[in-house]
């Protein structure tokens, strides 16, 4: 009896044992010595992953993970600042700098209307996105104010503000060109964007132009979150499901999945991807294949090269795991309710 007894609590710390390993990534992921200084551009609007990937950034900014810079829209819809200024004051960041592209730009509503249901029913001060300030204006001066190599920018929208970034010129706010900018001053682009090895994918064909000046001038590292990755990772049935959650990204979600027969399990989560790269880092989450992205209009192919500026996420994360970690933090209650 006695030796079942000892037997028991052996096997009891066994199992604590192999639980704390297996969790020793999550651990990993949050070690780092002082936050990501980070600007998030989105198209918000067209899809809802948007919604799910703000919700990422602002837990782990709560978390101490990530200092959040700006949210930066790259899509001219009227309702686009709206719901972005109604995510950062449900996260308590009621302050944090919304812009939004003043020349050419896309302009795309959501088919659900989720955004109109956030704006009927969410108090907010901006009731237009062409009432926030000028995105590129915005970028140089956040960057400016920035120590050297230290920003990262996680696009996960059109490329148009990053294209016009680049092409900007000195001004009152920097002698620097955007391209000189970017090059002093941000670490490392993260961008949902692309198809792996090849194919053809929304943010870039929507502004292809855009892209292709990106991609193939941009003068930091790129990591890519392609199509591939995302359509795998299905969130917001257990988000809806939770009745004690009361949060804008639930009422989303709630209003959008049963829209759509391809969301019954889920709705693809390209967008959550790019921003937890871009805080925590691929490490444990994925593998990278690097080399260089070849842009062909509004379609990509790759090139292998060990030495290349770019990278794309490969699965290591089993995706079922995978989902259940953006789901958690997708899940979390606002400080601003």
């Amino acid at each position: 009896m006695k030796s079942q007894y000892i037997l028991s609590i052996k096997m009891k710390y066994f199992l604590a044992f192999v639980f704390l390993l297996g969790n020793l990534h999550c651990f990993a992921q949050i070690s780092r010595p002082q936050p990501v200084s980070m600007i998030l551009d989105t198209d918000i609007g067209p899809d809802y992953d948007d919604v799910g990937a703000m919700a990422v950034m602002h837990v782990l900014a709560d978390r101490g993970e990530v200092k959040p810079l700006a949210v930066i829209a790259s899509n001219k819809n009227t309702l686009v600042a709206p719901a972005i200024e109604i995510l950062n004051t449900y996260f308590g960041r009621p302050e944090l700098p919304i812009a939004g592209p003043k020349g050419k730009a896309p302009d795309m509503g959501a088919s659900q209307k989720w955004p109109e249901m956030l704006a009927a029913k969410y108090p907010h001060k901006i009731k237009s996105t062409d009432e926030t300030p000028d995105a590129i204006q915005t970028y140089r001066k956040i960057l400016a104010s920035q120590p050297d190599q230290s920003v990262t920018i996680v696009t996960i929208g059109f490329l148009t503000n990053l294209a016009n970034l680049l092409e900007s010129e000195p001004d009152k706010i920097s002698k620097l060109s955007g391209m000189d900018l970017v090059k002093r001053k941000v670490k490392e682009l993260v961008s949902m964007a692309g198809a792996f090895p090849n194919g053809r994918e929304f943010n870039v064909y929507i502004d292809s132009t855009a892209a292709e000046k990106v991609f193939t001038k941009w003068p930091t590292q790129i990591i890519f979150s392609g199509f591939e990755i995302g359509k795998e990772i299905k969130t917001g049935l257990r988000l809806v499901a939770d009745q004690k959650l009361e949060s804008p990204v639930k009422d989303v979600y709630a209003l959008s999945m049963p829209q759509s027969k391809d969301d019954e399990q889920g709705r693809m989560s390209w967008d959550q991807t790019a921003v937890l790269v871009g805080i925590r880092g691929a490490r444990h989450y994925f593998d990278l294949k690097r080399g260089k992205m070849i842009m062909n209009g509004g379609k990509n192919s790759w090139s292998d090269d060990p030495m290349g500026p770019h990278a794309y996420l490969t699965p290591e994360m089993p995706f079922k795991e995978l989902t259940m970690v953006i789901e958690s933090l997708m899940m979390f209650q606002g400080a601003g309710k």
